[in-house]
């Protein structure tokens, strides 16, 4: 076996030519890119502030400043929790834009979503804005081609990819399995921050990178994800954040990776650079671009929804991240959150793709357990029909029993056709499926709640607003067979929770990238903002507690013990495969997911009434039993020890 990985290591190092490239050949290519970039000018004399097409949100970011002093900031924020309101927010700040526009991402596909966003940053520096960007390199353009034409595009646009993988912009699988071989840890290492600040007035964050379905426009899997918009003096630390990691070591221009420098060096005098994008859907593009240069349309959709406060922070790891893992500020997100979480009293309302609880957290949850008074613990996760990282799901799946009654969790899965999903995402649509379909199960007559485009809207008027790891590599879906979601027995388009947030005692709240598993913990980089705010953190609360209502999750809870004897004899049996790391093979487990029963009203699992109003649905409801459900098995079984990488 050793010679085997030898043999593959070195096959991979030859086949990409080495790691590095020459001084000199570097030097070539600058020159290429000099010599042939679009020299354009939309906006002459270099006047971008001419060109811009006024936003309300800008605007709104420039008082905020305004009014800030270093005693008392002054801050506007706005929930983005639909992906109309998310793309719409970020078109009207790029056209907005007069003098800066950084943008930091995991995932940048070459879909509508991500040709749409390119296509306007394109636009932005051809008049004059100095345009950034910073994309982790794994899951990125991909396309050598593509990153050649864009180095050319604009003399005010850059382009920098993070960790790329043997100085390349595209990892074949042969010199992907050479990664995990020669450099574990510096390949493991990935840039999951997300970012967007424009002219350091204004910044979003969160869950989202640039792809259809993080944006409601799949035609199969949607993700419900959630950003915040932040205008004000964080913006500023936005900037510095995205500056240390665009200087970092690890952040390598165009010109220096290997196929990128092949192609500009092919065609020296290559006179293409960056056409209009042709869309899959251009009606569609054609009605978000109307929606986000249309000030009434922002000021009833956004506007309605933001609120003025005070104390904002926005906090992100440094990056490279596993350099020096024990320096304090290499984790400062990461400290920050287990932090929050150990001076909660009263209640911690938690919303995560992945529920694989790393040690310091396993730690903060049993502490907090084990007071006189313990906190509540709210969780929405998601359940295995909604999620696309079986993998990581398993892990959960294993350890149900200790979630319960070690920490107390009250855990509620997203169901993979939830009543609250976004109708924009639905119009259209295909509703086959793989499988024949069945009668689709009982829904609860839980507090459903209306499109979760009108939520922002609601609260303000109202009362009168995520997979990682190498075993998660698959998790968007569409990559091959082995990589989709489980097949269900239900129809119509999926929805899998991707967004991170945490409210702590309705009093402060954290919006950002970090999933809560191990390798948010310990490998990616995470960022966030968190929010002092009473009002901020009611309406995130609201959000994420909706997504626990019967019509939108199911509940996991004990099972029933019908046979005294029997079931504690199963439940001892299960307590001690559950402990071991391997051979985990008992498939009675503690714990099951409930649907409501008609006429009843939601309840937690530890009312005594639970079991009079809800019915068992089984382990993984709505999944067609298939290789997929056998995979989480065995993932259960044998996977423990892969947790910190999922």
């Amino acid at each position: 076996m050793r010679r085997f990985l030898t043999i593959l290591l070195l096959a991979a190092t030859l086949a990409s030519g080495g790691c590095s490239l020459s001084r000199e050949r570097i030097r070539k290519a600058d020159a290429v890119v000099t010599l042939t970039v679009d020299r354009q000018d939309a906006c002459p004399p270099s006047d971008a502030t001419r060109c811009a097409v006024p936003s309300p949100l800008i605007d709104a970011a420039i008082e905020a400043n305004g009014a800030s002093t270093a005693e008392r900031p002054v801050h506007v924020a706005t929930l983005l929790e639909d992906g109309e309101s998310a793309m719409a927010a970020r078109i009207s700040l790029i056209r907005a834009a007069t003098k800066t526009i950084d943008v930091q991402t995991y995932i940048w596909e070459q879909d509508d979503a991500g040709k749409l966003v390119l296509d306007e940053l394109v636009h932005a520096a051809r008049r004059g804005v100095e345009v950034r960007i910073l994309a982790d390199q794994l899951f990125s353009f991909r396309d050598p081609g593509l990153l050649a034409r864009l180095a050319r595009a604009s003399d005010h646009m850059q382009i920098r990819l993070y960790n790329p993988t043997f100085q390349s912009a595209r990892t074949p699988p042969l010199e992907f399995a050479a990664g995990i071989l020669c450099c574990f840890y510096k390949f493991n290492q990935r840039m999951h921050n997300k970012l967007i600040v424009v002219d350091d007035l204004i910044g979003i964050t969160g869950g989202r990178n640039y792809e259809d379905r993080y944006f409601d426009w799949d035609g199969a899997f949607d993700y419900v994800d959630r950003d915040v918009m932040v205008g004000g003096p964080a913006a500023r630390a936005m900037g510095a954040s995205f500056d240390q990691f665009w200087n970092h070591k690890r952040s390598v221009p165009l010109t220096h990776l290997r196929d990128v420098n092949r192609e500009l060096m092919a065609d020296t005098d290559d006179p293409r650079h960056w056409d209009p994008p042709t869309y899959e859907h251009p009606e569609r593009v054609n009605q978000m671009i109307a929606d986000a240069t249309d000030a009434g349309w922002i000021a009833t959709r956004l506007q309605r929804a933001t609120l003025r406060l005070n104390r904002v922070e926005y906090l992100s790891d440094l990056p490279g991240k596993t350099d020096e893992p024990k320096r304090r500020e290499v984790r400062a997100l990461t400290r920050h959150i287990i932090g929050l979480l150990r001076n909660a009293k009263s209640e911690i309302v938690l919303q995560t793709p992945y529920l694989v609880m790393s040690k310091p957290a396993q730690k903060v949850f049993s502490g907090l357990r084990k007071r006189p008074d313990p906190p509540r613990v709210v969780v929405s996760t998601n359940s295995l029909a909604s999620t696309d990282a079986f993998a990581v799901y398993a892990l959960s799946y294993k350890h149900r029993k200790r979630y319960l009654t070690d920490y107390g969790f009250e855990i509620y899965e997203m169901k993979p056709h939830p009543a609250n999903g976004d109708p924009d995402a639905l119009e259209g649509r295909s509703v086959s499926i793989d499988t024949p379909p069945v009668a689709v199960a009982h829904q609860g007559s839980g507090g459903g709640r209306a499109r979760r485009s009108d939520r922002a809207a609601q609260a303000a008027a109202g009362t009168p607003s995520e997979s990682s790891g190498f075993l998660g590599m698959g998790s968007r879906a569409g990559r091959g067979p082995r990589n989709r979601p489980a097949p269900l027995l239900t129809a119509g388009v999926r929805f899998g929770l991707h967004a991170k947030s945490i409210v702590v005692d309705d009093t402060f709240a954290m919006v950002g990238t970090h999933n809560f598993d191990p390798r948010s913990d310990h490998y990616n980089t995470e960022s966030g903002v968190i929010v002092y705010d009473k009002r901020f953190a009611d309406r995130l609360r609201d959000s994420i507690l909706q997504d626990t209502q019967p019509d939108n999750a199911w509940v996991i809870a004990p099972r029933q013990k019908t046979i005294p004897v029997l079931s504690s004899v199963n439940e001892f049996i299960g307590d001690v495969s559950e402990r071991l790391p391997f051979f985990d093979l008992w498939p009675f487990r503690y714990a099951t997911s409930y649907e409501i029963k008609p006429g009843c009203i939601p309840m937690r699992w530890t009312d005594p009434k639970f079991f009079e109003c809800y019915e068992p649905v089984g382990d993984f409801p709505e999944v067609d039993v298939s290789l997929k459900l056998i995979y989480t098995r065995m993932i259960t079984a044998f996977g423990s020890s892969a947790a910190g990488i999922l």
